[in-house]
């Protein structure tokens, strides 16, 4: 009986990513430090430094890292706002400025719901006229069925109908969230990309929020990239997760799997600081974040790291295969479960 190896016997093609990060970089020039503020010397902030990071279509992502991780500048690059400094990014297997700039597909096919929603909204336009707008713009309906699709997304949000007659002004701030949402939905977008989008509300308005955002990426099969630092938000409404470190991802795999196992010391540390029910806050995690500027050598978190070894301090480890889902950038990566 002849053996058939694996990649004989396996003929299933692996789905392309819809996302596709390849060693991205974003290097800023700002003024060096300790020079008179007239000097013109610059040096190079490393906001993003060798970025790799696959998006599945139809997945749920959440990016957590502290602030000054790169989660805002990752989005930006996702977005096709900035032209990465070095290396690929890619939506669809074609570079994503490309895309931006050659059609309204991937304006129209990527949608945004943004930290500061009440800020993206005009104050002088009702709440009809805000989502009805991208229904102009990619011609989605006629004039004539404008308002009927404005009531169905607000319906489809969790809004009455009489909500189009109101402004931004006039709304909650969790109503002003439902609003934005609705306006990202207006363009029938295939992947939804939301900045802390429940930041700075009340538990069960947050709650809410999640609940619908869930079940919006389930019911419209849609990818959804979540950029957040509240673990327990990424726990609960993202299946897969993305931890970031001064510009590089350093562990991802399903959410349940890296928050229940970390294999990485920083993911393990994160997971420590967060709050648990029932339970006194924990110490917030220890030691200052380097600066970007002035990165230790080796590991970047091993100035922080209470497994780190010699050779952590010598050798910069690059984003690897732990399994067939997960990844981690490590030298020395924790035992898992």
């Amino acid at each position: 009986m002849t053996v058939q190896t694996l990649a004989e016997t396996n003929t299933t093609v692996p789905e392309q990513p819809i996302f596709e990060l390849i060693e991205v970089e974003q290097v800023f020039e700002v003024p060096k430090p300790g020079r008179p503020i007239f000097s013109r010397e610059t040096v190079g902030l490393r906001a993003l430094d060798g970025v790799r990071l696959n998006i599945r279509k139809g997945t749920s992502l959440a990016v957590v890292g502290e602030s000054g991780s790169g989660k805002s500048t990752l989005l930006r690059v996702l977005l096709g706002l900035d032209r990465p400094s070095g290396g690929r990014a890619l939506y669809n297997s074609k570079p994503i400025l490309e895309g931006r700039a050659t059609g309204i597909d991937f304006a129209r096919d990527v949608a945004m719901v943004y930290q500061d929603a009440r800020g993206s909204l005009d104050p002088r336009m009702t709440i009809g006229a805000l989502i009805a707008e991208p229904l102009r713009h990619f011609n989605i309906v006629s004039r004539e069925d404008e308002a009927s699709r404005v009531a169905q997304l607000l319906d489809r949000v969790g809004l009455p109908a009489d909500a189009a007659e109101r402004y931004p002004s006039g709304l909650s701030g969790g109503q002003v969230r439902r609003v934005a949402i609705a306006r990202a939905l207006a363009s029938e977008p295939t992947v939804l990309v939301a900045d802390e989008a429940v930041s700075g509300l009340d538990v069960s308005t947050q709650a809410q929020l999640l609940i619908l955002l869930q079940s919006l990426q389930r019911d419209m099969g849609l990818t959804l990239i979540f950029i957040t630092h509240d673990l327990g938000v990424a726990s609960f409404l993202c299946e897969e997760i993305a931890i970031m470190y001064l510009g590089r991802i350093v562990e991802t795999g399903p959410t349940d799997a890296v928050l229940n196992a970390p294999a990485h010391p920083y993911s393990a540390a994160l997971r420590a600081a967060a709050p648990q029910f029932f339970e006194p806050l924990s110490e917030p995690l220890s030691g200052e974040i380097p600066s970007p500027l002035n990165l230790p050598e080796g590991c970047r978190f091993s100035t922080r790291c209470a497994s780190a070894q010699n050779d952590c301090r010598l050798k910069d480890p690059q984003l690897g295969k732990l399994s067939l889902q997960r990844a981690v950038a490590c030298l020395h990566p924790l035992a898992l479960k």
